[in-house]
């Protein structure tokens, strides 16, 4: 499967979820096999939370598994929606506190899945820049292409809020 970005053809992505850093996996809904079949990405019983900026049905998790929808757009996000990422990622930075294993998804697990995971970095102590930089190198280098997420990373989320808010 390969999706339009920006213009250019984004390939998607070869695994199912990546570890970020312990306990810590981003992810979304689909994947692309070696020989290029698109495959669906289950969630069963791997994680102990998984957090989803998008959804569809029968990509689970398993019943008794810890789930949080928060759904967002890949696109520029109104205050609401920033502070729905903001929660969703203090949710993850608490939960990987906790050592629970975390799954961050979204459709293709490219940008909000990455905002989410890089947001959730920060809350550990990771600066904006290498939060980034450890998204695209654990899950792809393709991760994180929508700049419009980077921007909220590197300004911060409250202050994007705030910014965001002054358009409306």
């Amino acid at each position: 499967m390969r999706t339009r970005q920006k213009g250019r053809d984004t390939p998607g992505p070869s695994e199912p979820w990546n570890e970020i850093v312990p306990g810590l996996w981003m992810g979304g809904h689909y994947f692309t096999r070696p020989g290029g079949e698109l495959e669906l990405a289950i969630v069963r019983a791997e994680f102990d939370l998984v957090v989803s900026l998008f959804t569809r049905s029968g990509h689970g998790p398993a019943p008794g598994v810890e789930h949080v929808v928060r759904e967002v757009p890949d696109a520029p996000l109104s205050p609401g929606q920033l502070l729905a990422v903001q929660e969703a990622a203090e949710l993850t930075a608490a939960a990987v506190r906790r050592g629970r294993r975390t799954l961050v998804r979204c459709h293709s697990g490219y940008n909000r899945s990455g905002l989410v995971a890089a947001q959730a970095l920060i809350g550990l102590g990771h600066e904006s820049g290498e939060a980034v930089r450890l998204v695209r190198e654990r899950r792809s280098p393709w991760a994180l292409n929508n700049p419009v997420f980077v921007d909220y990373l590197d300004t911060g989320l409250e202050v994007a809020v705030l910014l965001t808010g002054l358009n409306g």
